[in-house]
Order: structure tokens, then sequence, then C-alpha cells
């Protein structure tokens, strides 16, 4: 279980809650609430996208039995490592983008489903230039309403529309998704977002920063973007990007939350009054 602390806490130590290798990390998760529900577990599966461009698509039924000190859920090369782990339905789009400012996008079906311990196959074709690698990968839900949110780790980022980036097959290059320059920096972040979601990123230093996604307006797939946050007199870089939902709808939600706690309460309060009442009004036989 993990509580809630104050914003500038330390937080707990992960490794105080799950059984790590002492040279191990956490690098992604999901949120899943469906692992006893039979049709769920046949119909979704679960994507692994690795620095070295590899990606692995596994039915979900096969995570549904967790283990205290965890199952193989991929087998990884030497030097390689997981980047970003997506729960899909069989039928999505996946974008995947790397760090030199490409993004590849393609149907998950071209994606063959394998076992739990195999390596996957190649989802994008990396530069060769030593330094590249795959920075992150979304799952297109709605590509109407959805727009892809790239942020680079000097601060630049921009929106753009999905249908800029052309379909093609898994395993290619994919298309510049920001002008990377030495203002900009190198890729650190890619997601899918609307304008009912908020931003937050985190640098490297621990500060973070929360901007609503709807100031950031839709331009072209090519372009350099705008300056989100202004490092240059910190010296400082992002070290990694969350989307969260908007602070309206989170305190829309939250006082929805409370109004059913104060409602539960009151329930509580009313039935173990009348259970005294009638423990009260109950006659007592001594002999």
């Amino acid at each position: 279980m993990i509580f809630l602390r104050a914003i500038n806490s330390k937080g707990r130590a992960i490794q105080n809650m799950l059984s790590l290798e002492p040279d191990d990390s956490i690098n992604a998760f999901l949120r899943i609430k469906g692992l006893d529900d039979e049709t769920f577990l046949d119909s979704h599966y679960v994507v692994f996208a690795t620095k070295q461009g590899i990606v692995k698509k596994t039915s979900l039924r096969a995570y549904s039995r967790p283990r205290t000190n965890g199952v193989i859920a991929i087998n990884i090369n030497e030097g390689d490592e997981v980047v970003d782990v997506r729960l899909t339905n069989g039928h999505n789009e996946l974008i995947i983008a790397d760090r030199n400012g490409r993004a590849c996008r393609f149907n998950e079906s071209n994606i063959r489903t394998m076992g739990r311990v195999s390596t996957g196959v190649r989802g994008m074709r990396l530069d060769d230039d030593g330094q590249d690698e795959v920075v992150g990968m979304v799952v297109v839900n709605d590509p109407v309403n959805e727009t892809v949110m790239v942020v680079s780790e000097e601060g630049y980022g921009k929106r753009s529309q999905v249908e800029d980036y052309r379909l093609t097959n898994r395993g290619g290059k994919g298309v510049k998704t920001l002008n990377i320059t030495d203002k900009t920096g190198k890729l650190v972040a890619i997601k899918n977002v609307t304008d009912e979601n908020d931003l937050m990123i985190i640098n490297k230093s621990g500060i973070v920063i929360r901007m609503a996604v709807s100031e950031c307006r839709v331009m072209g797939r090519a372009t350099q973007g705008v300056r989100l946050i202004n490092l240059a007199k910190k010296n400082d870089v992002i070290a990694s990007v969350c989307k969260v939902m908007s602070s309206e709808m989170e305190s829309e939600m939250e006082e929805e939350s409370h109004m059913q706690w104060e409602k539960n309460s009151e329930e509580i309060r009313n039935e173990t009054s009348s259970s005294i009442e009638n423990l009260e009004d109950t006659p007592v036989d001594f002999e």
C-alpha cells in the first residue's frame, strides 16, 4: 500500500514494497482493475517497448497470477532495458518516439502475440550514432480528439495532430516529431493528451511544474515547439513528464468523493444508532 504524503516528503523506498534485485529498478507500471474478469483478461494485451527499439505483445492473462517476487515479463537483450509498457485492446495503434526526435506509428496487429519469456520484435529502427534510443510509447485511443505531445530535455514542447504521423509498418525509422536543435536538446517524452489533461514536468533537481495542456497550441509535426519551462538559468534538464487530469476535473472528483464519503458515513451512523435503539428496547430475561 502507498500512503499519501506531503509534496516535499522523500516518500517510501520501493525496495521496501517489492522484492527487487540489488541492481534492478522500476521503469514502468500499469494500473489494472480487471484481473478477475475472464473476458477482460482475454481481450487485452500488455505491450512492452525497450530502449533499443524492441516491442513485445503478450496476453494480459499471462500476468493474471502475480507472485510476491514477480514473474518474468520479457527477455531483455544485453545492454537493453524496458522504457515503457502499455495496455491495449488488440486493435489499438501505437506511436514510438526516439531521442533524436522521430516517431513511428503502426497498428499493434503488426506485433504477433508472444509468451512472457520471449524477446519481441523490432518496433522502430534507430539511428546509428550510438546515442539514439527509444524514449516512450503511446497508445492511440481516439485519433480525432487526442493529440501527440512531445517534450525535449531543455524545456521545449508542442502538440501535433495524430493524423500528422502517417501510419506505417513496425520496424521503420518513422517521421520527424520535433526539430531537434542545441536549443531544444534531445527528446525526453511523448504523451497522448487532450484539452482535459494537465502536464506535470519533473526536473532532475526534483522541481515539479504543472501546466494545462490547453495552454499549448497544436502546431505542425516537424516544428521546434515552444518553451514550456525556462531551464537555462537553473542549469537543469527535464527528467520525466506525466499527464494527469485537469485541476478543474480533479476538484470536481474530490468534491464528489467527499460527498459520497459523507453520505456513507451518515448511513453508517444511522444504522449504528438504529441497532443501539433496538438493543435497548429488547427485553432481557435474567432467568
